[in-house]
């Protein structure tokens, strides 16, 4: 049972119109990628706060800034220069703090107007906050999120929109969005990680390929109340897979629209992953959480070669640079415990007929094992990998021993049934990999993992509800 009077309220509060000039902040305002001393803050200027007879949230000009302050009072606040919301950038503002002090709770709010005349009438945003990293010295555990695989059509028009999974979104879901963000607000986590496929492009209903109709896509996912509540006071890091950078398992070989320059740009565009323009700047990251933890966000599409190139030591999916990068920085990491955040499995096991991911056949396994191995040989311990993409959940064991947990899909109507080890019709026929647990029916849901002395994974579903806590 949904609590309807909170939820209703929390609508109202979100979406009302502010009075004056017909301005809105109609996508909430969020934080990402925050480290020990830095942050992105980022939000959208738009015409209204529900979507119109298109199906979109048109934006708006105007200009922008951010207020920040370590008082909820904002007693002692700053401001980031004004930014001006133009068409070219979709209407959003980003912006970077810098100096920073770790492990710190900061309040921001947009404040924002039609014009930088100062004359103009200044509205102001919810106030909002993040915690900074506390780093490698803190010995402080960190809670955090994992989430993948947030189908919209799927979630608001169930069979029409080709829902696999069970249909379970009532019409008040479908007006406050998807339910695990109402249970992982609840669970005072310090970021949460998006593990791709946060739109889907080649949706059954409106299949998009122009700039426009790929915007529209974030538009409508990100003005759900119960999204821009969570994101408002939990930072977040994002990674793309196939359906928000083209399309079902896209790689760079192919003139399909939308081209893969487009995916990227828009990717860069619409989350906070790197400053205004800072389109040099890789998307393959790492950060060092406390003293135990030091998480690796991969880039899974923009260096992959073709798909269906024969496998073997020529066929990456992560490209030399990034691949090089990867074993650098592990070897140089004195953290206890090392996860890969990926968009796609490394072990599985996955379907037999794709050729998408490192743990298929004929697909990248080549690249995967000899990964490994390479951990093996350089005697690197506690690595373990935190995939999305599959939209089962799932804790697997290559025979290597490295680890891997699958947060499975967000909402039910895109979950499905797992492929065990062993069978003929997986990627695991002889069944080498050993599975201590995979999703006992279709459920949407996302991971939770606390991390400091001890590491634990705790699989939830879009209620809440444990269903699988293992501690290492």
């Amino acid at each position: 049972m949904r609590h309807l009077l909170v939820t209703v309220i929390l609508l109202l509060i979100i979406t009302r119109p502010v009075s004056g000039a017909e301005l809105f902040l109609g996508q909430g305002t969020m934080s990402g990628e925050v480290t020990t001393s830095t942050a992105l803050l980022q939000t959208r200027l738009t015409a209204a706060t529900q979507l119109n007879a298109s199906g979109d949230l048109p934006g708006a000009k105007g200009v922008a800034s951010f207020q920040w302050s370590t008082s909820e009072d904002f007693s002692d606040a700053n401001n980031t220069p004004l930014l001006n919301a133009t068409e070219d950038a979709d209407f959003i503002v980003r912006a970077e703090l810098t100096q920073l002090q770790p492990g710190t709770r900061y309040y921001y709010r947009a404040i924002y107007h039609e014009t930088d005349d100062a004359a103009d009438a200044q509205k102001t945003g919810s106030t909002c906050s993040f915690t900074t990293l506390s780093g490698s010295e803190s010995e402080h555990a960190v809670r955090f999120l994992v989430g993948s695989c947030m189908n919209y059509n799927k979630f608001m028009h169930g069979k029409r929109g080709n829902a696999g999974g069970s249909i379970t979104a009532t019409d008040e879901d479908k007006q406050l969005g998807y339910p695990a963000f109402a249970a992982m607000r609840t669970m005072d986590a310090d970021f949460f990680v998006g593990t791709g496929d946060i739109v889907y492009y080649d949706n059954q209903v409106r299949p998009a390929e122009t700039v426009a109709e790929l915007r529209r896509c974030w538009h409508e996912q990100f003005r759900f109340p119960r999204m821009i509540e969570f994101f408002q006071q939990v930072p977040c890091y994002w990674s793309k897979d196939d359906h928000d950078f083209r399309f079902n398992d896209s790689d760079n070989a192919s003139d399909r629209l939308p081209l893969s320059t487009t995916g990227i740009g828009l990717f860069r565009e619409q989350v906070p992953i790197t400053g205004a323009g800072q389109n040099d700047q890789p998307s393959y990251r790492t950060h060092r959480v406390n003293r135990d933890l030091q998480i690796w966000l991969t880039e899974g599409r923009d260096f992959r070669s073709p798909n269906r190139s024969p496998d073997g030591p020529d066929k990456t999916l992560w490209g030399k640079e990034q691949r090089d990068w990867l074993q650098q920085t592990l070897k140089s990491s004195d953290a206890k415990w090392k996860l890969i955040i990926t968009p796609t499995p490394m072990i599985g096991p996955d379907d037999a007929r794709k050729k998408d991911n490192h743990s298929n056949l004929g697909g990248f396994r080549h690249e995967a094992n000899a990964f490994f191995q390479w951990l093996q040989d350089n005697r690197i311990k506690n690595v373990m990998t935190i995939c999305g993409d599959r939209h089962w959940q799932y804790h697997s064991i290559h025979p290597s021993g490295v680890e891997e947990f699958a947060c499975g899909a967000l909402n039910d109507e895109n979950a499905r049934m797992g492929v065990p080890p062993g069978s003929r019709k997986g990627t695991d026929p002889e069944a080498l990999i050993r599975q201590p647990y995979t999703s006992p029916k279709p459920s949407g849901g996302f991971l939770f993992v606390t991390a400091g002395e001890e590491l634990v994974f705790d699989f939830r579903d879009d209620d809440g509800k444990s269903l699988y806590r293992i501690t290492k």
